[in-house]
């Protein structure tokens, strides 16, 4: 396997991480999705919707939409965990597309990224998708830790990549629609 093949494996389980901790939030007992929380974010809506925002702006980057960073000055809030799954999925299936359009040689190319006072800074394809998938395991973990707080028991996020997880995972990979 090659580093292309790795990032779009990445890209796969993104969705299906994220598809995951969604099925969990949607169950989630009125007042939870919302409540005060101890994290890095005050709650799972606020980390959720920063993990959204933060998707779209690199994907802007990545497919040089020119939009930058004034995503986030247009990015709504959005309140309830149905509309803000299907927006997550959205963005997810995007980056999917993004990165099975991509060559071994665009893992090279620099994309420029809008750092507003920081410039307008020139980043490798390769290392903004790794970037994306660590920031959002690492958003992810933050949810899943806040997850054991509530009424809904944290799922299972580590089942993807192993042979030994085909088993495990094989109908939800049949539903999203991923080859993996």
């Amino acid at each position: 396997m090659n580093l292309l093949d790795h990032l779009r494996r990445m890209a796969g389980n993104n969705l299906w991480s994220n598809d995951r901790l969604y099925r969990a939030a949607l169950a989630l007992k009125p007042g939870e999705f919302e409540a005060e929380r101890t994290s890095f974010f005050p709650s799972i809506k606020a980390t959720l919707n920063h993990v959204l925002a933060v998707d779209l702006l690199y994907l802007d980057f990545l497919e040089e939409g020119g939009v930058g960073a004034s995503i986030y000055d247009d990015f709504v809030l959005f309140d309830a965990p149905q509309e803000l799954y299907a927006a997550q999925l959205a963005a997810d299936r995007r980056l999917i597309a993004f990165c099975d359009r991509l060559s071994e040689t665009d893992l090279d190319r620099r994309v420029v990224t809008d750092r507003r006072e920081d410039g307008m800074i020139p980043e490798r394809i390769g290392d903004i998708l790794a970037h994306v998938f660590l920031h959002d395991i690492h958003h992810r973990g933050q949810v899943h830790a806040m997850l054991s707080g509530t009424s809904v028991k944290p799922p299972q996020l580590d089942e993807f990549l192993l042979d030994y997880d085909v088993k495990l995972r094989a109908k939800e990979v049949e539903r999203l629609g991923l080859e993996i």
